[in-house]
């Protein structure tokens, strides 16, 4: 997938969570593909890149608001993220990124000893 292309490109939209063990992304990529998709982590950034293609080629569209385009995301990931865990699912429309933490930086328990 390159950027360059011209056209439209859309910004998704996505919800950030966070728990002790992970960063989680929901993303809304409707009408994306597995096959029409992109994820890159480097440098702790994460690039999600996607396309969607026209769905009624080669019928006469009377009205469309649904877009036909590119999708384009970037985040800078400020937690330690263990890179080689890194997960990502695809279900009816909605893309979900796992970015596990590395142990340095899950919230440790600290033992108060009695003196």
């Amino acid at each position: 997938m390159e950027r360059t292309r011209g056209g439209v490109t859309f910004v998704p939209r996505f919800d950030i969570l966070e728990s002790e063990d992970e960063l989680t992304l929901f993303g809304d990529l409707p009408g994306v593909t597995q096959e029409n998709l992109e994820l890159r982590f480097e440098n702790e950034h994460l690039v999600i890149n996607a396309r969607v293609e026209p769905r009624h080629a080669g019928q006469k569209s009377l009205y469309a608001e649904y877009g036909i385009g590119d999708f384009y995301r970037e985040f800078r990931i400020s937690e330690a993220v263990d890179s080689s865990k890194i997960a990502a699912e695809l279900k009816n429309g909605v893309l979900a990124v796992h970015l596990p933490k590395t142990e340095q930086v899950k919230p440790r328990r600290i033992e108060v000893k009695t003196g």
